[in-house]
């Protein structure tokens, strides 16, 4: 049976026994008929990067098949600062692959994602799953090799202490029950979440806890598998509206905020990357980190002022980038290195059978765990739109593979040291910083546009709204005015504590 089938917990899936990837409109259909689907929905990412829902009441086996087929009609500016009332309409498809028996439907119900179209039925420009689409069409075009993405999903669950068995204070990192709170929890989204169709790796809970007003603060993760890049946006998208739904079921406020306080661990969305091609990894050569990978990173070294426009869209984002908290704020990267931009974590290249070692009685696995390494941008947070960001990372590494002197900026870029030990202040004041504002990083868009619009991957109009949003928050100064000031970030907190 087909590894991708078997096991598979998509109930879709095992009943039709084929790949997401493989299915038609008349599987959906066949599904449907046969398990007494009542409803189906359409859901589809729109400007604020939260799903919105079209529900479909199933009448008859014709109007089935037209919603398939044709889609319907949505109001594009409703979705879309760029889209002008006088001219808004938009068509929605489903994508098929993405189908899944909704878990929080009273109503027996498939769900699907959905791509925009626009007037003419072409693809809409401008909407991020398709912008996302086209860089990996041009990266697959120029390289001959495929970009595969999966992201580490961080959020903060919040609810009444109980003042059980608490938690030691930002000493969380995989910690277990009773000392933390939600491992239930966790474990219920990721079911959830794979019945859904999402790849995870696996979850746990992180660094930050604490109590505030009375409330535990309890952070959690949950990471996915490499897998194609358009894919896993769909996957991170789905996870977090799975997430805050299952939350609010049980009474639990979530939050995917990159800060929730001073001093605490903020949350990060850090998106690895893989290029393979045919297939096979390319990022290990002869036992290291190979060129194609190095160039990949060179890339994103040259686009790191701009990539923070996608990846942290909110002023709060700001108070997290900042020294000694486990995020960057240098543009450069290193082996292992957490306070490093690209990280570049280990790959299990050591050529040790560490299985055989831990269990006597087991041969020789013979598995290629050079097929495991990835990269780490560590700048994202929950507020970036998931199909924008890993778009502008698919953009950065086909750029570093395409420039002339990549090889040469990685080694100009690569530190193997603590950046912020005194003793190495030489190194550091040679290190360009991020930006450390929402305006700061629409002016470094602004400049580096033309890299994301070459090859017509990112249109010109979501640069440009992208920008505009970014500049209407007016942060230049905000960092440095409350960062010591704990009620005046809570107060900020709280107005963007469902970001993303």
């Amino acid at each position: 049976m087909n590894n991708v089938i078997s096991m598979n917990p998509n109930a879709i899936v095992a009943f039709l026994q084929k790949s997401p990837s493989e299915f038609t409109k008349e599987d959906i259909i066949k599904y449907i008929k046969a398990n007494g689907i009542q409803m189906v929905n359409f859901m589809y990412p729109a400007g604020d990067g939260r799903l919105k829902t079209l529900n479909f009441v199933i009448s008859d086996e014709n109007y089935l098949n037209t919603i398939l087929s044709c889609g319907e009609r949505v109001d594009g500016s409703s979705l879309f600062k760029f889209i002008e009332a006088s001219s808004s309409d938009l068509y929605v498809l489903p994508r098929f692959r993405t189908a899944f028996l909704d878990p929080f439907a009273e109503i027996p119900t498939v769900t699907m994602l959905c791509s925009f179209f626009n007037k003419d039925g072409q693809p809409l420009e401008s909407a991020p799953e398709h912008t996302l689409k086209k860089a990996c069409q041009v990266f697959k075009e120029k390289t001959g090799c495929e970009f595969q993405a999966m992201g580490e999903l961080e959020y903060y669950v919040i609810a009444e202490d109980d003042n059980l068995f608490p938690a030691t204070d930002q000493r969380g990192y995989h910690e277990s029950g009773p000392f933390a709170k939600f491992n239930q929890f966790r474990t219920q989204c990721m079911h959830y979440i794979a019945q859904a169709g999402g790849q995870i790796k696996y979850g746990h809970s992180e660094v930050g806890n604490f109590t505030l007003g009375g409330k535990i603060y309890e952070q959690n993760e949950i990471e996915f598998l490499p897998t194609a890049a358009e894919d896993a946006a769909d996957q991170l998208t789905l996870a977090k509206w799975i997430i805050r739904n299952l939350g609010y079921q049980q009474g639990y406020d979530v939050t995917f905020a990159p800060k929730i306080t001073s001093g605490k661990a903020g949350s990060g969305l850090h998106i690895h990357m893989k290029i393979t091609r045919d297939g096979r990894s390319q990022m290990i050569e002869d036992g290291a980190l190979s060129p194609t990978a190095r160039k990949a990173i060179a890339g994103m070294m040259v686009l790191a002022p701009s990539i923070t426009a996608f990846g942290n869209k909110v002023p709060t984002s700001y108070f997290r980038l900042v020294p000694h908290q486990e995020a960057p704020t240098n543009v450069c990267w290193g082996d292992r290195n957490r306070s490093v931009l690209v990280r570049v974590p280990l790959g299990w290249t050591a050529g040790a059978d560490m299985c055989t070692l831990a269990n006597p009685l087991e041969k020789a696995t013979g598995i290629d765990t050079t097929q495991k390494q990835t990269v780490e941008m560590r700048s994202p947070d929950g507020s970036a739109d998931v199909y924008q960001l890993i778009a502008a990372l698919c953009v950065a590494c086909r750029i570093g593979i395409e420039m002339p002197d990549a090889l040469q900026v990685a080694e100009d870029k690569y530190v193997n040291v603590n950046i912020h030990d005194a003793k190495n202040a030489d190194k550091l004041a040679k290190l360009e910083q991020l930006p450390d504002s929402c305006q700061a990083s629409a002016r470094c868009l602004q400049k580096q546009r033309e890299y994301y619009e070459r090859e017509g991957v990112f249109s010109a109009n979501m640069i440009d709204g992208i920008i505009s949003q970014l500049e209407a928050y007016r942060d230049g100064w905000l960092r440095k005015e409350i960062e010591n000031r704990p009620q005046e970030m809570l107060q900020m907190v709280k107005k963007y504590f469902h970001c993303g």
